[in-house]
């Protein structure tokens, strides 16, 4: 017994692991290990990123929200060093629906590293501290997260307060939260502020989430126009292009139909650089324009909708040419050419948009890169990991696994567990009824030994009959006793029993030890329920728990493996426990059997035996039993011999 204590605590330890020795502040009772990984097997990304916003996206795959606060004012991200705490914004938090957004400003991202906060709740009486001004670097001059109410003009999460000028059409499913919906009709306005006013060869980033439900013609996502300046963004056929005063980048590949799909734009001064999901796909050798009036998302800015004319293909005039000639074979070239010049309109985009974002300088390519990993539905950048109490324990990695099982599997496993302690009593009771019955009978056997016989020679001991109240042996040789004793006292001759008597004898004896075998067997058929149900509710709840992951993650957006894996290894918790229901029953029901067969096959010797010695004793002789037997032979019947 002792080993077996020391093997169960041996097995706790390891599955509760001591936490880490730091603790950012006392009144906070959780925290929640949070992994940004650039390295090869998890973001892939090389270079240093910087200063990000990273999104953790919460969700019942990866966080139980039990014990935050409900509106998620108890957050608090602190760096591996439990220190330094980092500002954020929640863009939702629904602890009912089990789903979070959280912008977490990440000071420097490394390349092909991985680096870990801490995200601290657990205090229910901290104020809230979730701040966007705070929460994306002042490069960022316009941040749409389409968070507010469907009717209102959406709200600019920055410093810049560039809230929108008009209300959105619609809303739709994005890939964080919500998203705006554009059904072909009138742009979304975006003020003509300071804060968003491009310079001549100014530097410019634009990124958004883009789902192109319709790829016919050239659709505008972004439109800003100025003096005959124009930067427009959008696609052709499907196609994503940045156009610049008329340039257009080359065709690249398609954008897939009705996916979601990275879209960003980078300006240096230099050259302009598309990108889609995150790598380049084309550049244009050319710096903006000045640029100081109202910007249009999802359609052209009204009355500027100028048909698109595909650029001149003309070669400028050489050095050996006259200007005025240059310029007049110019003019007659393009004056020739117009009428054959492909001529197309923009058209409106339709489709949806999400995580509208612009900046006054041009973000790098890692982290272009970093945002469409981080951000879309399969996050390979942010890792999950155990949550810990402050207790000093922590919950370790089955205090992960149990925070993450649903309420339905948890009342499958409550299903389980009282199977399991009323197996466990029953075989408890059980194992010591049949002991005491062994011992019981091996006493009467040693006492019945010495009888000979004189086969009432115990009945009448009371301090005997005392000690064997649990052998079902005494209770045999006592209701054969009694046989006896009432026919004597019905005046029957004892003395000489005939083979008849014997035999109902045995029969009285033969009802005690089946009444014997009964009591033995009661209640094994909770055992046998337990073997054979125990792992089919196990399966139950594990089927019921999945059903529950693959829903929380569908609405979520996030179907990556560290999403998906915590939910589906809480829900074959309960297939688990179905298992240690069963199996100690198992091994309980075929040992209590083994031994309730070997009472009863006590029983049966002792039956034998004790009619064997009462025949021997008290039995007729075979003259006896063949006279009693013709006495028996009715009147009416005569012999053969008596026949004339």
């Amino acid at each position: 017994m002792q080993r077996l204590l020391f093997l169960m605590l041996a097995l706790m330890a390891s599955v509760f692991p001591l936490t880490a020795n730091a603790w950012w502040q006392a009144d906070w009772n959780f925290r929640k290990q949070i992994s940004v990984d650039t390295t090869a097997q998890a973001g892939a990304i090389n270079e240093n990123v910087g200063r990000m916003p990273l999104l953790v996206r919460l969700h019942t795959g990866n966080f139980a929200f039990d014990g935050v606060n409900e509106k998620g004012a108890d957050l608090r991200f602190v760096t591996s060093d439990d220190q330094t705490v980092l500002n954020y914004q929640i863009e939702s938090f629904d602890p009912l629906l089990g789903m979070a957004l959280v912008w977490v400003d990440i000071p420097d991202v490394v390349g092909a590293q991985r680096q870990d906060i801490w995200m601290y709740y657990g205090n229910q009486k901290a104020p809230a501290t979730s701040n966007g001004q705070l929460a994306f670097d002042p490069n960022y001059t316009l941040v749409y997260h389409f968070n507010g109410a469907p009717d209102a003009p959406p709200r600019d999460a920055t410093a810049y307060s560039n809230h929108a000028q008009t209300a959105l059409a619609g809303m739709v499913d994005g890939v964080m939260g919500r998203a705006a919906q554009f059904v072909g009709g009138a742009p979304l306005m975006l003020p003509a502020s300071p804060s968003l006013a491009v310079p001549a060869a100014g530097a410019f980033t634009f990124s958004a989430w883009v789902r192109s439900d319709q790829a016919a013609g050239a659709q505008l996502i972004y439109a800003r126009r100025d003096s005959g300046n124009a930067l427009l963004i959008g696609v052709d056929n499907g196609v994503p292009f940045v156009e610049v005063n008329g340039q257009r980048t080359q065709p690249g590949q398609p954008l897939s139909p009705a996916a979601w799909q990275h879209l960003a734009v980078t300006a240096d001064g230099r050259q302009v650089v598309l990108y889609v999901n995150g790598q380049a796909s084309a550049t244009l050798a050319t710096s903006l324009p000045p640029l100081n009036t109202i910007a249009a998302i999802g359609a052209d800015v009204p009355a500027q909708s100028t048909p698109a004319v595909a650029a001149p293909t003309n070669p400028a005039p050489s050095a050996d040419t006259p200007a005025t000639q240059g310029t007049a074979a110019a003019s007659e070239s393009a004056g020739a050419a117009a009428p054959a010049a492909p001529v197309a309109t923009y058209a409106p985009f339709i489709g949806a948009i999400d995580e509208i974002r612009l900046s006054k300088t041009a973000r790098s390519a890692a982290l272009i890169l970093a945002d469409a990993v981080s951000q879309g539905a399969e996050s390979r950048l942010v890792v999950y990991g155990a949550d810990e109490e402050q207790s000093g324990f922590g919950f370790g990695g089955l205090g992960y696994l149990l925070n993450a099982v649903p309420l339905d599997a948890w009342i499958v496993i409550a299903v389980l567990v009282f199977m399991m302690l009323q197996s466990w009593v029953i075989m408890v009771s059980k194992s010591r009824k049949v002991k005491r019955v062994e011992q019981g009978n091996a006493a009467f056997r040693e006492a019945f030994a010495k009888v000979g016989n004189r086969l009432e020679m115990l009945i009448d001991d009371t301090a005997l009959k005392g000690r064997m109240q649990d052998a079902p042996l005494w209770n045999l040789y006592e209701v054969a006793v009694n046989e006896l004793r009432v026919r004597r006292s019905q005046g029957a001759d004892t003395t000489s029993i005939s083979a008849a008597t014997i035999e109902a004898i045995r029969a009285s004896m033969d009802a005690v030890r089946t009444k014997e075998s009964q009591a033995l067997g009661r209640r094994m058929g909770v055992l046998s329920n337990a073997i054979a149900g125990g792992p089919y509710i196990g399966l139950l709840g594990t089927v019921l728990g999945i059903m529950v992951v693959f829903l929380g993650t569908a609405m979520a957006g996030d179907v990556n493996i560290n999403a998906i894996a915590p939910g589906m290894a809480a829900a074959l918790l309960a297939t688990a426990m179905g298992l240690f229901v069963a199996i100690p029953a198992l091994f309980g029901y075929n040992r209590l059997q083994g031994r309730n067969k070997d009472v009863g096959a006590d029983m049966r010797v002792f039956v034998d035996e004790f009619v064997t010695r009462l025949a021997e004793v008290h039995g007729e002789s075979q003259a006896a039993e063949a006279a009693h037997q013709g006495r028996r032979t009715p009147a009416s019947v005569k012999p053969e011999a008596a026949v004339v």
